[in-house]
């Protein structure tokens, strides 16, 4: 089971911090923010212990595609109503896809957007276009667009967003999908039918461009359209159907990310992987 967490990076350790915190989980993939998500402040990479780091996930045997890096929320290439702010948008993408680069990982998770009230059509043309542009100089870091609950004006919330993105851009070969459990039983897909759900994606993505399934409970009845991640088995998704996904055959290869509430300031992620591990629920917050 590939499985992990998103972790910190802070100083003084940054990059070798963030896999020894994956490591102290027994977590076998891990996912970073590069700096804080909802700004633009960056630290140098060389400030992160990138060689250091990536010696231990060598010795771990954790791969280059397990160490997963997720755009910064600000980041908003479906904006048609301020041109400064999609302009920031693709900048700021290119920036992550060479910090990507610097540390060794291979694939950035992207939230695709909002319309801004502009529309879905206009919005998800908005989109290409961004992707277009941040993608010029770039051939190998992939981008994963994250199936999304479809709040607001979210776009990403049908595979048919995702597809029709994927289809349209240039190098259509770099984008790909990463799943959130949480999402597309908010945005109102019958998860609890799992493998028919993956035929579907199969059907209008293609399960090969899956990198990236973020495994959350939540905290909403289906198509509350909210996004509101529970730990796992205390939501309306519960342990059993987390598990399944978890363990499912058709995924093996793909890792699966934790980003799961905090509780009592401490992360839950140890305790999680543990009980995905073994198959096992353990009703540790009422402990």
């Amino acid at each position: 089971m590939i499985i992990g967490s998103h972790v910190s990076l802070s100083a003084p350790d940054y990059f070798l911090g963030s896999v020894m915190e994956a490591l102290s989980y027994n977590a076998s993939a891990l996912m970073i923010y590069t700096g804080a998500p909802q700004n633009t402040f960056r630290k140098n990479v060389s400030d992160f212990r990138i060689d250091e780091a990536r010696r231990l996930l060598s010795e771990a045997g954790i791969s280059d595609y397990s160490v997963i890096v997720h755009a910064p929320y600000i980041i908003n290439l479906a904006n048609t109503t301020k041109p400064e702010t999609f302009e920031l948008a693709v900048d700021f993408l290119k920036q992550e896809i060479d910090r990507t680069r610097s540390i060794g990982a291979k694939v950035i998770v992207l939230h695709p957007g909002s319309h801004v009230n502009a529309g879905e059509e206009i919005g998800l043309e908005r989109i290409i276009e961004g992707l277009n542009l941040a993608l010029v100089d770039n051939d190998d870091i992939e981008i994963a667009l994250e199936t999304m609950a479809g709040k607001g004006s979210e776009l990403g919330y049908k595979f048919e967003h995702l597809a029709y993105i994927k289809n349209s851009v240039i190098k259509s070969n770099l984008i790909k999908v990463c799943m959130d459990t949480c999402h597309m039983s908010d945005a109102g897909y019958d998860v609890f039918e799992f493998d028919r759900l993956l035929d579907e994606f199969e059907l209008v993505v293609g399960l090969e461009h899956l990198r990236v399934i973020h495994l959350n409970d939540s905290k909403n009845l289906p198509g509350a359209r909210k996004d509101r991640h529970a730990n796992l088995g205390y939501g309306e998704l519960g342990f059993d159907f987390l598990h399944k996904v978890a363990s499912h055959p058709r995924l093996a290869l793909v890792p699966k990310i934790l980003e799961t509430p905090y509780v009592n300031d401490q992360p839950p992620y140890c305790q999680e992987i543990k009980m995905l591990r073994s198959g096992i629920f353990d009703d540790w917050l009422s402990t």
